[in-house]
């Protein structure tokens, strides 16, 4: 391998507490340290550090615009660059590696379709930005230029396969990885501090949602299954959407407000994870988040859907539970065998066991095979 790498990462939007964000951190200082790597971020913003090209944030207007724009820049300024790789987290085609952080597109389709009516489904099939994305997917997994495909789940990799053609020796299994030292069963030492914060009784089963976009992760579903259990369970979201209000007025119709808490955005999610019992996920669709992870490492069972990339750890009764996103009943039967408590522990502590090898140098590490492989 050289000595000096030039290699080019491309992310559009830069949120500090991003998946997708961490991994390219994570991945910016492992070139560097161990392999004297220069690294040039094409991004219309970022917040990090140096060696960095910043795009000149093309006008747009409207997400379809937006996304079309940003590509063609991003294209442009990688193109006359000595680049030994070019690591894309958007649908770019002028890319060697493609992070797949988002999934297939037309598979969030097609479970967003089960929860729209006619006319729901009209405005999905009609809307250009749909077409656009769809475009753009295509002529990623397409390009001759691709040589690997770096895939957060298996979930993401089946359904590559499933939508396109693209030979299984170019699909790469990485998950993000998880600070195991951070996410650890000992934050429940927050326990007492949060639930007096949001007056939680002591007794209370809490069960924590940490996420924004309430409706793809399924939020009002987790509602409705929250009020078909005892006044003892309890819910504690962390997190933002811009239909909030329309999610407060659904636990006041189903009577549960009294034992629904909306915490809204937090700079530090730890304290949570030690104040509660479980972590509930319904998600409509996800790769493989990262709260499933902290959760898991936090000590905590899991109850996400079967769409989610985390549901591939899951073991129903093990160390957690998983089911279909729209099925209330279900998840509600999960979360009330979470009532107890013993089985609750015992689930948590496997859960633990679980991801305790799935730690930041074991991505690190696997990362590193691969960007080897290809040099």
């Amino acid at each position: 391998m050289p000595k000096s790498l030039h290699i080019a990462l491309i992310r559009q939007r830069y949120v500090a507490d991003g998946g997708a964000e961490g991994f390219v951190t994570r991945a910016l200082a492992l070139l560097r340290n161990k392999n004297n790597a220069q690294i040039t971020l094409v991004t219309r913003a970022w917040d990090g550090s140096a060696q960095s090209i910043r795009v000149c944030n093309p006008f747009y207007l409207g997400s379809l615009w937006r996304d079309w724009s940003f590509a063609r820049a991003a294209c442009r300024a990688v193109q006359d660059q000595d680049m030994d790789l070019v690591q894309a987290h958007e649908r770019v085609a002028c890319c060697d590696i493609y992070r797949a952080g988002d999934g297939v597109h037309r598979e969030w389709l097609r479970q967003r379709r089960r929860t729209l009516g006619a006319f729901g489904k009209l405005r999905l099939n009609i809307n250009p930005y749909h077409y656009y994305v769809k475009a753009a997917e295509t002529a990623v997994f397409e390009s001759p230029r691709l040589r690997a495909v770096i895939c957060n789940s298996r979930m993401v990799k089946a359904e590559i396969k499933q939508y396109f053609h693209v030979r299984d020796d170019k699909l790469h299994v990485i998950y993000n990885g998880v600070d195991t030292i951070r996410f650890n069963p000992s934050l429940m030492h927050y326990r007492a501090e949060i639930r007096q914060r949001y007056k939680i009784p002591s007794h209370a089963t809490l069960f924590l949602f940490v996420g924004s976009g309430f409706e793809r992760k399924g939020v009002a579903v987790l509602l409705e299954a929250l009020a078909l259990l005892p006044d003892t369970a309890y819910l504690l979201l962390v997190g933002r959407d811009k239909k909030l209000e329309k999610f407060r007025a659904s636990a006041i119709r189903l009577g549960i407000d009294q034992r629904v808490i909306f915490a809204g955005i937090q700079k530090e999610t730890t304290p949570f994870y030690g104040a509660a019992d479980a972590f509930v996920l319904p998600t409509l669709y996800d790769p493989f988040p990262n709260v499933a992870f902290e959760a898991m490492a936090s000590g905590l069972p899991i109850i996400t859907s079967l769409k989610c990339g985390a549901a591939e750890l899951i073991k129903n009764g093990e160390n957690g539970y998983s089911c279909d996103a729209l099925d209330k009943d279900q998840l509600a039967s999960y979360m009330d065998k979470l009532l107890a408590i013993e089985h609750r522990k015992a689930l948590g502590m496997a859960a633990r066991h679980t991801v305790s090898l799935m730690d930041l140098n074991s991505m690190s590490q696997k990362l590193l095979a691969l960007y080897e492989s290809l040099l």
